[in-house]
């Protein structure tokens, strides 16, 4: 077993470290508006994931570049608005290219041959080739700074406002997700990522305990 003391790490290796161990981690696949609104951004972020569900809230960290803010930071900043995009194997290709350092006045989808498509609630246009797509609104900004004080990262915690999901991904009967038709990627470490692969189930402890009360209730046990 090998010990190591993070504190006596650099930054890029705790990076390495921490993708390398939290994996697969699930790809935000975020558009925003620039300031004047003339520009839109596209980027995808993998320290990302569910926060709470009432409200419906997502977390979103994104790392900043010599102390400067990335641009889907200082958008979501400034508008308060977003729209999470779930990343599939469809569209992993195009969600790559949007990954590439941009000036600010450039868009990442005039590398991809992704199309948009105008939200509901948000002003934010949206990815039309994306299955699960949601509109959030910026619920909470926390800086994250460094031992020396420095911020170095953005953590965005942003409300769900709007859902739109694919007829071929969403059971309006179980409002259940179909992963098997959904066909997620995941983020791994380096340039790898992953597709969903092979799941098995495991009954929680305290289903199975209802399960039993229920039984006893109805005398059926």
């Amino acid at each position: 077993m090998h010990t190591l003391d993070p504190r006596a790490l650099t930054g890029r290796d705790n990076y390495k470290l921490m993708s390398g161990s939290v994996v697969p981690r699930p790809i935000a696949f975020v558009t925003t508006l620039s300031q004047d609104g003339s520009v839109i951004n596209a980027a995808p972020f993998s320290f990302f994931n569910v926060v709470s569900s009432d409200p419906p809230i997502l977390s979103i960290s994104i790392a900043r570049k010599n102390g400067v803010m990335k641009d889907t930071a200082r958008n979501v900043l400034s508008r308060k608005e977003l729209v999470v995009h779930i990343c599939d194997e469809s569209i992993a290709l195009d969600m790559n290219e949007t990954a590439a350092m941009l000036e600010p006045h450039e868009s990442e989808l005039e590398r991809t041959n992704l199309t948009t498509v105008p939200s509901t609630v948000v002003s934010v246009p949206a990815i039309q080739e994306a299955l699960i797509r949601m509109e959030c609104k910026l619920y909470q900004h926390i800086p994250i700074s460094n031992d020396e004080g420095e911020p170095v990262s953005d953590l965005l915690l942003v409300r769900i406002v709007q859902y739109h999901f694919s007829e071929n991904v969403y059971d309006p009967t179980t409002k259940y997700i179909l992963m098997d038709q959904l066909k997620p990627i995941s983020r791994l470490a380096g340039n790898d990522y992953a597709k969903l692969g092979e799941r098995f189930t495991v009954v929680r402890p305290e289903y199975q305990l209802s399960r039993l009360n229920d039984l006893l209730k109805d005398g059926s046990g």
